[in-house]
């Protein structure tokens, strides 16, 4: 568990986001509080977003319903005062993949997994980014296929990227209607997790993965 100083930076750094208008933070907002589950994204950034909500945020992503009820579950989880931090936190992770033709990644992740374009950038573009709900994968054009021709024979299952979630098999579902190929369809892991993957149109493989059951 963060402790109480850590969990103030990343209040405070969705804060700056959201003034920011950093799309992918309106995403996880819509996502995690209730109050703007039907607003769009330009609502949502447009909308009187204060630290209250951002500590709001990070507390129901920590499994409690408030900021109050956070400090205090963390308060009675140690025995000893917390101390602040003055190191770095990481706030978040986005996976950097290599792509040939970007217009049909965006096909692939925008129109079949519901991915949103967070932006594009060059002219013509080189380099997107691409979010839903909470995660983010930054997509680079190159020259080149992804992977050289024997890569694949060698390392069939190289994942790319692995993003997490509550419960996989809604998501697989929904994949599977949108007619998406599966590299692994949804499985029970031996540690208790379920998971699948997808391979995008370059070959590669992102993991999806949930809770025991």
């Amino acid at each position: 568990m963060p402790n109480i100083e850590n969990l103030r930076k990343q209040a405070k750094t969705y804060l700056r986001w959201h003034r920011q208008r950093y799309h992918p933070v309106a995403a996880q907002i819509r996502w995690i509080l209730p109050g703007y589950r039907d607003q769009s994204d330009r609502e949502i950034l447009e909308a009187d977003f204060k630290l209250s909500d951002a500590q709001e945020l990070v507390a129901r992503k920590h499994g409690f319903a408030n900021w109050p009820a956070l400090i205090k579950g963390i308060e009675a989880m140690t025995d000893t005062p917390v101390l602040n931090s003055n190191g770095s936190l990481i706030i978040s992770a986005q996976p950097q993949l290599f792509v040939a033709d970007l217009d049909a990644a965006f096909r692939f992740y925008v129109q079949q997994l519901g991915f949103h374009v967070a932006f594009s950038y060059g002219e013509p573009p080189f380099y997107a980014q691409v979010f839903r709900d909470g995660a983010c994968l930054n997509l680079r054009k190159v020259g080149v296929p992804a992977f050289n021709a024997g890569f694949r024979a060698r390392e069939v299952d190289a994942l790319s990227a692995t993003l997490t979630l509550d419960d996989p098999k809604p998501l697989f579902l929904e994949f599977q209607a949108a007619g998406v190929a599966f590299h692994q369809s949804l499985r029970t892991e031996p540690w208790g997790a379920r998971t699948f993957i997808v391979r995008d149109p370059d070959g590669n493989l992102i993991a999806f993965s949930g809770g025991e059951i």
